[in-house]
């Protein structure tokens, strides 16, 4: 399991395929389904096909991915960052979503700000964008806090819902 990043309180590292019981239960969280959406991952099997055709096949072809958080003091997996690199949208994007215990404690907010500093210095990606739905109030606050700003309303590759998009 690589580490990626640090933070005061926080380890960013890759996920593996023992991470799908954890993937399982993040997926299946309330945050998640609203913000996010279903994505069908209720089982072991699921849980693996997630993983590796998602993060740890991104981190194979493009070196960034979405990584597992985990709190230092605690070990405890609480959440998933990272950079995803969406068909749809011109640059990599950021994205976040932690286990409801772990929310308003300010993790995302320096696990994002500190991605947001690896993706400049280590991984030389100019500019990262953002994607929320618009009554993703929390995330909002988070992008804006961390120097993004909304650019413009998107409809996702469905077409069936309006996302807002946010730069730096």
């Amino acid at each position: 399991m690589k580490n990626i990043l640090e933070t005061e309180r926080l380890i960013l590292k890759e996920f593996t395929l023992n991470d799908t019981d954890f993937i399982i239960q993040l997926l299946n969280s309330d945050g998640w389904i609203r913000f996010i959406g279903d994505r069908n991952v209720k089982t072991h099997e699921q849980a693996i096909e997630y993983l590796g055709n998602g993060p740890m096949k991104s981190y194979a072809e493009k070196g960034f991915g979405l990584w597992l958080v985990e709190e230092k003091s605690s070990t405890s997996k609480i959440g998933m960052s990272g950079i995803i690199k969406r068909e749809h949208l011109e640059n990599p994007d950021i994205g976040f979503a932690f286990l409801t215990a772990f929310e308003g404690k300010g993790f995302g907010m320096e696990i994002t700000a500190a991605i947001l500093r690896y993706a400049k210095e280590k991984l030389n990606l100019p500019v990262l964008s953002a994607i929320t739905l618009p009554d993703n109030e929390k995330s909002i606050r988070l992008l804006e806090k961390n120097g993004m700003h909304f650019i413009k309303k998107i409809s996702s590759p469905g077409g069936n819902e309006e996302l807002l998009l946010y730069s730096e």
